[in-house]
This record gives C-alpha cells, structure tokens and sequence, in this order.
C-alpha cells in the first residue's frame, strides 16, 4: 500500500550509503615456487603482501551466476527451470605502475611461471611451452576489503578468493603526448569466493561468513516444508550436546 513519508523518514536511509572509493586489495597465498620465481624477478615477498594491494587503483567486488537447466514433464504444460551449477564472473584489477615496474613484473612473470613448465630457456629457437601444476600457481588468500569512512571493522565486508590466477594482462600504451600515470589491467579467474571473514577468531566468535555479533546465541529457527515441521541446529547447540554426553555417559533415556 502506498502511503504518505515525510524526507525526515527516509533521510538516514539515504545518506547512510556506501562509497566506491575506500577499500583493500592483498594479495596473500602465493605457492612457495612461484614466491620463488618472482624474488629472483625483485618482486619480493614482503612486496606482494604489503604494497602491490595498495597499488591497486581500480577494483570490482566479484559477482557470481548460476547455470541451469530446463526441466519438462514434472507438472503438464509447466517448464521448470531449476540451477546445477554456480559460476563465477572473472574480475579485472588495474594498478598503477611504479617506477621500478614491480607491478609489471608481478603480473608478467606471474604469467610466465604458469606457461613455462617447460624448463626450456626462452630464448632458444626450439622453446615451447608447457603449463605448470595448477597447485603451483594459483592462491588461496587474496582478500578484497570493502569498508567505510569510519573504518568500522564490525561492518568490513570481505571477500576472499580461491583458486586465483590472472589469465590476461591487457596492454599497457604508452604515447609521446602529455604524461598521465601509467596503469595496467589484468583479468583474474578463480574456483570460487568466499563472502564475509573466515579466520579462525571470527569462527569463534559465530560472526563468520557475515553472521551478526550475536547470532551464534540464537535461538534454533524452525522451517516447515510441505508441512514437514524440521529444525535447523545451530554448531553451538550440537557441540553442547555432545559435551554432555560425554560428561555424563550414564544419563541416557531408559
């Protein structure tokens, strides 16, 4: 129903809107040979965890979609469309190069460590490429951050990413007009994210995956299914029930 608001009631609504321009990019969970592939490039270690996030001057959140299939026959005259697969959208990151172009370097021979299996030396004639194992380049910790102005870490959204790996780094122009600071873009793909902090303080806290401060002490939440009355136990109420089994084996049901 349509009714009558004064602005008064929708003001804090509306000016408590999150801005694009406050958030973090770390890269973290290099596999140890490719960490070793790049220090030798000087992209260090230290690097890749603490400045090439800062770099980043251009970032997405990550977006997902589901496959599916149609399914005909259940119910006469009626298609069903229903999802069997989840899949994820690549993300494009852009950074601005520094001096040194350890930007470049990281994404270039992050590249060459995937394609160059081989062993062979690159510039002999009869070089070739093989692909590495995929355990060996892809990483499991990068993190983007989003927050606010207030730097309120109760309300950081994050997103962490497995299986990551670039699959393209767009080309870089540069141009004898006026100098602007140059930017490169690589295109990222991974098996899949994860939405809100999984580390083991936020796992003990019952505040992982975006679960409110309070929600590991809620109460069990009923569902009812085509008139199947079923609950959903919290981890908290199991492990609670284990405890005292354990604690008194001998007060079970005659």
């Amino acid at each position: 129903m349509v009714s009558k608001k004064s602005i008064s009631s929708f003001k804090p609504l509306l000016t408590n809107l999150a801005q694009t321009s406050q958030y973090q990019v770390t890269f973290g969970g290099l596999p140890l040979p490719l960490k070793q592939h790049l220090n030798v490039r000087g992209v260090s270690s230290f690097y890749i965890g603490e400045d090439i996030g800062l770099m980043c001057s251009s970032a997405a959140l990550p977006g997902s979609s589901f496959g599916t299939a149609d399914i005909v026959g259940n119910y006469m005259g009626v298609t069903e469309k229903m999802a069997h697969t989840r899949l994820y959208t690549q993300i494009d990151l852009e950074f601005y190069v520094d001096r040194d172009y350890k930007v470049l370097k990281f994404l270039e021979h992050w590249m060459e460590f995937i394609s160059g299996g081989s062993g062979v030396k690159e510039n002999t004639d009869g070089y070739y490429y093989r692909m590495s194992y995929p355990e060996d380049y892809k990483c499991n910790e990068t993190r983007i951050v989003k927050f606010e102005r207030d730097y309120d870490k109760t309300k950081e959204l994050e997103y962490k990413f497995i299986g990551m790996f670039p699959v393209a780094l767009n080309a870089t122009a540069v141009n004898y007009g006026n100098s602007e600071i140059l930017k490169a873009t690589a295109t990222f793909n991974y098996d899949r994210y994860l939405a809100g902090k999984y580390n083991s303080l936020t796992v003990y806290k019952g505040t992982s995956g975006n679960k409110d401060e309070g929600s590991k002490n809620n109460k069990d939440t009923q569902y009812d299914f085509n008139g199947i009355t079923e609950t959903a136990f919290s981890t908290d109420v199991i492990d609670a029930d284990v405890t005292n089994l354990l604690n008194n084996p001998l007060n079970t049901p005659q």
